[in-house]
């Protein structure tokens, strides 16, 4: 029995360390921007009045990097706020995906960047979206990474509480097995369960969320989660 629970925890330790570089995206290298040109490279240098007149010259803005990134992408994962704007402004789609299929909103809400989710939101973004190769949404990324101020604002744009990705995860499930039991993961748990997220979905295995916080002996999520 013992050396199952052993077995299965380093092989949830193993995939928790393979989620955490996947959720950190892809961001443009410093070789691909320098290769950028037109409307690509007018969004990494956050040139918003390049962005006007590329687009009123008729430049496309589906026009995409070898990953499939956008302006948009480009913009969100460079933090370039009016470049956004303009992009928006000329008609971009703000809740395209890339290769891996993040959209804005996701890239922001992974790179913790709350002003970024906010304008994507203003700008048309879907935080209903189901993004990425997980099937998830970015609430469940936020809630893996313990991003509260992301959890929060995607909860008041009416992100799903209880969807659930393709592991058979929950943002709370994620939130409690991919944390590290800290303060910024337990206030995600708080917060999420304030909002009404249901503590009772388990994984595939049938495991609650308190029975995980319990077998990390995360006591502050347990006291949540009664």
């Amino acid at each position: 029995m013992i050396r199952t629970v052993l077995i299965a925890t380093a092989s949830l330790f193993c995939l928790s360390a393979t989620l955490t570089r996947a959720s950190a995206q892809v961001a443009p290298s410093a070789q691909e921007a320098a290769a950028y040109r037109g409307l690509l490279a007018a969004a990494w240098r956050n040139d918003a009045k390049q962005v006007t007149t590329l687009i009123a010259a008729g430049a496309k803005t589906t026009a995409k990097d070898r990953r499939g990134r956008t302006a948009v992408h480009i913009a969100a994962h460079r933090s370039a706020y009016a470049a956004m704007q303009a992009l928006a402004t000329g008609g971009a789609d703000i809740r395209a995906f890339d290769k891996d299929r993040y959209d804005a909103i996701t890239i922001a809400a992974v790179k913790n960047d709350v002003r970024m989710l906010k304008l994507a939101l203003k700008l048309g973004g879907d935080p209903k979206a189901v993004t990425s190769l997980y099937d998830g949404t970015a609430l469940i990324a936020a809630a893996h990474l313990g991003h509260v101020g992301v959890v929060q604002t995607l909860i008041k744009a009416g992100a799903p509480l209880d969807h659930v990705n393709n592991l058979g995860w929950t943002a709370l499930i994620e939130a409690v097995i991919l944390g590290d039991g800290g303060k910024n993961h337990i206030a995600c748990v708080k917060v999420l369960l304030a909002a009404g997220a249901d503590r009772r979905i388990a994984d595939r295995n049938g495991v609650t969320p308190l029975q995980h916080a319990r077998r990390r002996r995360y006591g502050a999520m347990v006291k949540l989660l009664k």
